[in-house]
């Protein structure tokens, strides 16, 4: 049976500059300045299972399916959790997805970290529990439901080396990446922090 429903929805230490900022973005530019600045760590010993096996599963609802139910729009999901169609308003590039899951189709809308996994492993994350890491890949805060092309050509960029081209969500987006990388208490590259600046600044 279907089911639809409305989704609701060793490395050197090195100066950066401080953010002053307006009473709009206060608590985001403090929680920006909180983050260690630092260089990339080397990327030794990454790998996707280092995160976990996959996508986690809670009562039987896996996190990519949790996460389109959250992001798309008038969802269909079938008995077992798996959503069937949707209507995705694509915060990375603006457009609006029609999505309908299938062999050919299915990685039309994918699931971005909007820290990636290889970024946050080179600013932190081999330091974390695996269970910590695992966490971090089925985050809610860190993931969204966005147009593959975009997601593929982000890939493992950080706020220095992409940005999504609807500049519309760069504010919210920059927002998301301080949270999740204070949450789990990874750095930040000087050059990220630069992006990061600019990003919140204007707000």
């Amino acid at each position: 049976m279907l089911a639809v429903f409305l989704a609701k929805t060793p490395v050197e230490d090195v100066t950066a500059p401080t953010i002053h900022a307006n009473d709009t973005s206060t608590s985001e530019m403090s929680n920006l300045n909180g983050l260690l600045v630092k260089g990339r760590a080397p990327k030794t010993g990454y790998s996707r299972g280092q995160f976990g096996d996959g996508w986690e599963k809670v009562l039987g609802c896996d996190t990519r399916n949790r996460i389109l139910a959250r992001d798309l729009k008038n969802v269909v999901t079938n008995e077992e959790c798996k959503v069937m169609s949707g209507t995705l308003h694509d915060p990375y590039t603006g457009k609006v997805i029609n999505f309908i899951r299938g062999e050919s189709t299915s990685d039309d809308v994918q699931i971005d970290h909007v820290v990636a996994l290889s970024n946050a492993w080179q600013t932190g994350a081999q330091q974390l529990t695996f269970d910590q890491r695992v966490a971090l890949a089925n985050d809610p805060l860190n993931l969204l439901a966005v147009d593959g092309n975009a997601n593929q050509q982000k890939s493992d960029g950080d706020a220095a080396t992409w940005l999504p081209s609807n500049k519309a969500f760069r504010c919210q987006y920059g927002q998301r990446q301080v949270s999740v990388k204070k949450k789990y208490q990874l750095w930040i590259t000087p050059a990220e922090k630069q992006a990061l600046i600019n990003i919140i600044a204007n707000c």
